[in-house]
C-alpha cells in the first residue's frame, strides 16, 4: 500500500517551500497566483488529501457539526437532516448525520465518535432526556443543542416543537368535528408524553369526551397496521369515533389497515389525524389531517444557537426555544 501523500511531498514536486504549501491550504490569499497553480497541480497528480482533523486539532476546532437522531428511516428525522444540511452548507459548515435507532448504546457511540473527531458542535435527538453521557459532554464545554422540550435551559440550549400544544390542536380539531370517543395511539411514552398530555387536557376541557390509549412499541407503520387491526377486532359500537396517531407514519399503518374494513370507512366511520407533516402525509389513500412542525425554522435556529455556543465572546445564554405548530386539515379528519 502506497504511503499517504503529505505536504512535504507536494513541495517537493512543485518546486516550491512546505511554508508556501501550508499557505495554500490556510492562507491562499498570501500566495502568488503562480506558487497556487503549481501547488495545485502537484496536489491532484500526487493524490494528496488534505488531513482536515490534524487541523482541527492544532486550531481548537473545525467546520463539521455532529448530529444525532432518532431514527434517520422516519422521514420527520430524514426532512429535518436535510434542512440542517442545506443551512449548514449557506454557513460554510458540514453536518455529518448519525442515527441512533433508539439505541442508547449507539447514541453514546456516535457522541463519543464526534467528541474524539473534534467537531465544531453537536446537534442531538436524544433518546431519554438528558444522560449522564450528555452532562459530561456539557461539563467538558462542548456546544451542544438539543432537539427536546424536556432539557434543563440553565444547562442546555433546545429547540423543538411546543409537543402539547400540537397534542391540543390534534384533538381539539377532532372534537370540534363532532368526535367524542378519542383514542390516542403512540410510543413509547417517553417520546410521546407531551402530545398525550395535550390530547388529555383538550378531552378534560369538552364534556361528553374521552380519551383511551394504545400504547405502541415504536412508531412505524408496522405498528399502525397492529393499532388498526386491534380497532376492528372491536365490536362497531365499542370502536373510538377519532383517533390521534402520534406521528404520520404511526396514522398511515392505521389507515392502511382500516380502509380494508368493509363495514368501516374513513372519515365517516373514524376520522384520523397524524403528526409531523412528512412528504408523502398529503398523498395516502385518504389525504391526512396532520401538526406541521417547521422544520426548516427548528434547523436554522438550531444552528445559530450551535454558533453562538462555539464563540466564546458571543455572550451566549442557554434557554428552550419552542416552536408553534400549526393544524393541517385534510380529508382523514371530515365531519361526521
Amino acid at each position: 500500500m502506497n504511503k499517504p501523500v503529505g505536504i512535504r511531498e507536494v513541495a517537493e514536486h512543485a518546486g516550491v517551500s512546505i511554508g508556501t504549501v501550508s499557505n495554500v491550504l490556510n492562507h491562499v490569499k498570501t500566495v502568488t497566483s503562480a506558487n497556487l497553480e503549481k501547488v495545485q497541480a502537484s496536489m491532484l497528480e500526487l493524490g494528496f488529501v488534505r488531513n482536515d482533523l490534524a487541523r482541527q486539532l492544532r486550531m481548537g476546532g473545525g467546520n463539521t457539526i455532529g448530529l444525532v437522531v432518532l431514527n434517520v428511516a422516519n422521514p420527520f428525522f430524514a426532512d429535518l437532516a436535510h434542512a440542517l444540511e442545506a443551512e449548514a452548507e449557506a454557513n460554510g459548515h458540514t453536518i455529518i448525520l448519525g442515527s441512533s435507532d433508539q439505541d442508547a448504546d449507539r447514541e453514546n457511540r456516535y457522541i463519543d465518535l464526534f467528541e474524539e473527531q473534534r467537531v465544531r458542535g453537536m446537534l442531538i435527538a436524544p433518546l431519554d432526556g438528558v444522560t449522564p453521557r450528555l452532562s459530561r459532554l456539557r461539563s467538558r464545554g462542548a456546544p451542544v443543542v438539543l432537539f427536546d422540550s424536556t432539557a434543563d435551559p440553565e444547562q442546555f440550549c433546545s429547540v423543538t416543537l411546543d409537543g402539547t400544544a400540537g397534542g391540543y390542536m390534534a384533538t381539539r380539531h377532532l372534537i370540534d368535528t363532532g368526535r367524542r370517543r378519542i383514542v390516542f395511539a403512540g410510543g413509547p411514552l417517553p417520546q410521546v408524553s407531551e402530545r398525550l398530555a395535550g390530547a388529555s387536557r383538550a378531552a378534560r376541557e369538552s364534556a361528553g369526551v374521552t380519551l383511551s390509549l394504545i400504547e405502541t412499541g415504536d412508531l412505524t407503520v408496522a405498528e399502525g397496521r397492529i393499532v388498526g387491526d386491534q380497532i376492528l377486532q372491536q365490536r362497531p359500537e365499542e370502536r373510538p369515533d377519532a383517533i390521534f396517531a402520534a406521528n404520520d407514519l404511526l396514522a398511515v399503518g392505521i389507515l392502511q389497515s382500516l380502509i380494508l374494513a368493509e363495514d368501516l370507512k374513513v372519515p365517516d366511520d373514524i376520522a384520523l389525524i397524524g403528526y409531523d407533516d412528512i412528504d408523502f402525509a398529503a398523498s395516502t389513500m385518504v389525504p391526512l389531517s396532520t401538526i406541521r412542525q417547521p422544520r426548516e425554522l427548528i434547523a436554522r435556529e438550531a444552528l445559530r444557537l450551535l454558533e453562538e455556543e462555539a464563540d466564546p465572546a458571543s455572550g451566549h445564554v442557554h434557554a428552550r426555544h419552542l416552536f408553534t405548530p400549526e393544524l393541517i386539515v385534510r380529508e382523514s379528519t371530515g365531519p361526521r
